[in-house]
């Protein structure tokens, strides 16, 4: 059997949690049964094989979520995997909102783990809809043509934070308001930064 290294920072997590604290306790002495690394990430106790993430811990008002990183790729046999918004592409989570849910699922969720795993394993990948397949909107268009410094600044941002623009921008159904948007972040943008920086 091999040592379970805990880190000191996940103690540290764990202890200061004000809720959920029974069920980290719970997740992650599952996760560690599954002979994963444990790490501190993101502010949040994080499980990686040979480097690469394949768990995260963390919880929200309404629930605590054992995180798969590339969960879409997983086969989900129990259905119990979620997308939490639309925009998220490779992560799923598996919810809970009491222990009892999760001493329930530890067979489904320890094997989960090992298919996460061998998905990790294996060197497969989540194929990302890259922004090309996003549609600029019409008013960022215009902006453009206008300003090619904007253009190249945005052009220069991640593909993430360019992600994170055109779905804010292109969300509001009227043209003026789609341009109030875009005339707010100008400078943000300008500046190199994305939507929430």
């Amino acid at each position: 059997m091999t040592i379970r290294r805990m880190n000191p920072k996940v103690d540290e997590f764990i202890s200061k949690a004000k809720k959920w604290k029974e069920e980290y306790e719970k997740l992650r002495s599952i996760v560690l049964d599954c002979e994963l690394t444990e790490e501190f990430k993101w502010m949040h106790p994080c499980y990686t094989f040979e480097k690469k993430n394949i768990v995260l811990i963390h919880g929200f008002k309404e629930y605590c979520a054992l995180l798969f990183h590339k969960g879409a790729l997983l086969q989900d046999p129990h259905e119990i995997l979620i997308q939490q918004t639309e925009n998220v592409q490779a992560a799923r989570q598996i919810r809970f909102t009491n222990v009892q849910e999760i001493v329930e699922l530890e067979p489904i969720l320890k094997a989960y783990i090992f298919e996460a795993i061998e998905v990790e394993k294996a060197g497969l990948k989540v194929n990302v809809k890259q922004n090309a397949e996003l549609i600029i909107p019409e008013e960022l268009q215009k902006k453009f043509d206008e300003l090619p410094a904007l253009k190249a600044a945005f052009e220069a941002l991640t593909p993430g934070r360019q992600r994170a623009y055109i779905l804010y921008f292109s969300k509001p159904k009227q043209s003026k308001t789609r341009e109030s948007r875009i005339e707010k972040y100008m400078q943000q943008i300008l500046n190199g930064k994305g939507l929430n920086d």
